[in-house]
Formats: structure tokens, C-alpha cells, sequence
């Protein structure tokens, strides 16, 4: 195998959950190989540079090895080369604490733990 469609390759090497996710992605221009867009079906060869967006961080890889089938995490690095520079995965954990420092509190329906808590409050007289 020389070769493989980029969406299965992604997938197979674990940087998106599902193929069609990994599809998804292409369509909306956050995979590029070799910094040209790359479409579902793009052809993917050993050497090539890959760049995927993934929510807060954008990847790049280089292609070590070639596969169709979803492998292992633990072996999935035997098929990529990660260039990510460091900042980048920084500045994804940065996001990610900051989204829980933003966190909306007391959104949605009240807990049981909430509403006893209401319900000492208030007193007996609501029953």
C-alpha cells in the first residue's frame, strides 16, 4: 500500500474519533497536506505534511507509515511524526482551563441536593 485516502488515514490514526468526523474536517478546510486543502478522498503518501485542525488545536504531522485500519493509541505514533510546536498544545490547555473557569453555575434544573437546600429555606409552609 503506497498510498491511502487521507479522511481513513486520520482516522486510523486516531486524531479525529470517526471517519466521518475526520471527513467533516476536510470539508471544512481544517486538513491541508503538503499546505494545499485537502478534500475526503486526497491521496496520502509517506513523507507527505499534514495539518489538521481538531477543536483548540491545529496539529502537524509528518507521515511515517501508512494504514487503513484503526490501530492502537499506543501504536499510533508508529505511523506519525508530530511536528506540533509546544506553544501550541499551551495554549490548547490554556482554553481548556479558562472554558472551566467560565463555566456557567446554576444553569438547567436544580439538583435534589438544590432543591432540599430551596426547601430548608423556604420552610414547610410551600408543601
Amino acid at each position: 500500500m503506497e498510498q491511502v485516502r487521507i479522511d481513513k488515514w486520520l482516522w486510523a490514526v486516531r486524531i479525529y474519533k470517526t471517519r466521518s468526523d475526520a471527513a467533516s474536517a476536510c470539508r471544512a478546510s481544517a486538513v491541508r497536506i503538503n499546505g494545499v486543502i485537502a478534500k475526503p478522498a486526497s491521496q496520502l503518501r509517506i513523507g507527505d505534511s499534514v495539518s489538521a485542525r481538531n477543536k483548540a488545536i491545529t496539529r502537524t504531522l509528518r507521515v511515517v507509515g501508512i494504514t487503513e485500519k484503526r490501530v492502537s493509541a499506543s501504536l499510533a505514533y508508529e505511523y506519525i511524526n508530530d511536528q506540533t510546536p509546544q506553544l501550541e498544545y499551551d495554549l490548547a490547555a490554556e482554553k481548556r482551563a479558562n472554558a472551566r473557569l467560565f463555566k456557567h453555575e446554576g444553569g438547567g434544573r436544580p439538583t435534589k441536593k438544590d432543591r432540599r437546600t430551596i426547601e430548608q429555606l423556604l420552610g414547610p409552609e410551600l408543601d
